[in-house]
């Protein structure tokens, strides 16, 4: 089994901020993009599209936005940045009903055109020579429905629920699935996916064997520090050695939901320790906003915004060096902390 030394360690807080400065840069060039060429009112206001500016005439084909073409874009921001070597697995780039297909590859054939009515959802990562980054985020750049909004939010709790998580010494990925599942099973709502999954350092962007997971064979592995995992969050879910959590939402023939930071386990501070077991925690290293247009806020718990508005506040600092002035101003607008 293999566990992320210092440098290991060092090298992929690094390359996860220099991953989430293109994210951030993408995200800016992809809301400029979506207003001036769809008319959609964009990443902060939630407005209906006045109108398609995007001309019916042959320069449309050269000026439409394709799950392909924006997923080319984003590969470019990452391109720029120290230490890149490529992408760690094709991106996911999907809108409306294709994001609701969990393993969804666009081809630029047949792939859909961005549509700033619906959701559009990402899964994306590079390889760094100093490490392995993978994120999710879904967004909506007009106005998303009140069911949309109750549907993110939730699998945001889970993602949250999860990455607080602090838990014994010996546990494992299998009980602690659930904390992601919770406010999804609430609304009679759930996904098909593990939780999370390890990632390896310039290696495997899916590595194990320990994992987040419902299955049984998330049994065999307890967590231990200096493991990494996913946590994401869309109705959907998996994990790594670094733990990415990723839970999510899936409605087939409508919109898919999943949001995805990569966690690292560590020692937990806790008042007590019962069973002198030791307890261990969570620590993430992926920085990327979650935009506030889709989240209800009336559903989060005061904790819940407590966590948002201090994780978009080191977002801010973290990713400031790596981003010119339109950038930090753009992540400074989206980072704006809120209350219920």
């Amino acid at each position: 089994m293999h566990f992320q030394n210092p440098v290991e360690l060092d090298g992929l807080k690094n390359a996860h901020i220099r991953d989430g400065a293109a994210v951030v840069q993408y995200l800016v060039w992809l809301d400029n993009q979506m207003q001036e060429i769809y008319g959609a009112s964009g990443y902060f206001l939630e407005g209906e599209v006045t109108s398609k500016k995007i001309p019916n005439a042959p320069c449309r084909e050269t000026m439409k936005l394709t799950e392909v073409s924006v997923s080319d874009k984003l590969e470019g921001f990452r391109a720029s940045k120290e230490r890149f070597r490529g992408l760690s697995f094709p991106t996911i780039s999907s809108v409306g009903p294709n994001a609701a297909i969990i393993h969804y590859s666009p081809q630029a054939k047949t792939c859909a055109e961005l549509d700033p009515n619906s959701i559009y959802l990402f899964d994306s990562g590079a390889q760094y020579l100093d490490g392995t980054t993978d994120i999710t985020r879904t967004v909506h750049f007009g106005k998303p429905s009140a069911h949309e909004k109750a549907c993110y939010t939730s699998v945001l709790k889970g993602h949250i629920a999860l990455g607080n998580a602090r838990f014994p010494n010996g546990s494992n990925g299998y009980s602690l699935d659930i904390l992601a599942r919770i406010p999804l099973w609430r609304y009679g709502l759930d996904y098909r996916h593990g939780t999370g999954h390890g990632i390896g350092s310039y290696l495997n962007v899916h590595e194990g064997p320990h994992q987040i997971s419902f299955r049984p064979q998330a049994r065999n592995v307890p967590l231990q520090v200096s493991m990494t995992v996913t946590d994401a969050e869309v109705i959907t879910n998996r994990i790594r050695k670094f733990l990415f959590p990723e839970p999510g939402y899936y409605e087939d023939g409508n919109f898919g939901i999943r949001l995805e930071n990569v966690l690292v386990i560590k020692e937990a501070d806790t008042e007590f320790n019962f069973g002198d077991k030791g307890y261990l925690s969570f620590e993430h290293i992926t920085w990327a906003p979650y935009q506030i247009k889709l989240i209800d806020l009336s559903i989060l718990t005061p904790e819940e915004i407590q966590w948002l508005n201090r994780y978009h506040s080191k977002c801010r600092e973290i990713l400031a060096p790596y981003l010119d002035k339109n950038e930090m101003e753009w992540l400074k607008k989206a980072t704006e902390p809120v209350s219920a």
